[in-house]
């Protein structure tokens, strides 16, 4: 039994519904109280972009020859 994720073999094109990842939207600078919070909503945008980054590098690897715009 094999545990690892499914990638198309050589030459097989990935299905297509899978799309692209979409990026959290950046809060905007007025968003912040500036009060120093802990978390801020900037750490939640931080970590979002974080998983966002993965998920993206991972898509890419199932799709070589497609570009995510």
């Amino acid at each position: 039994m094999n545990d690892s994720p499914k990638t198309p073999p050589e030459g097989v094109p990935a299905p297509s519904d899978d799309p692209p990842p979409i990026p959290p939207q950046r809060p905007d600078d007025e968003d912040c109280c500036g009060q120093g919070c802990v978390p801020c909503i900037f750490d939640f945008y931080d970590e979002a972009m974080g998983k966002y980054r993965e998920a993206l590098a991972a898509w890419k690897e199932r799709h070589p020859l497609q570009s995510p715009d």
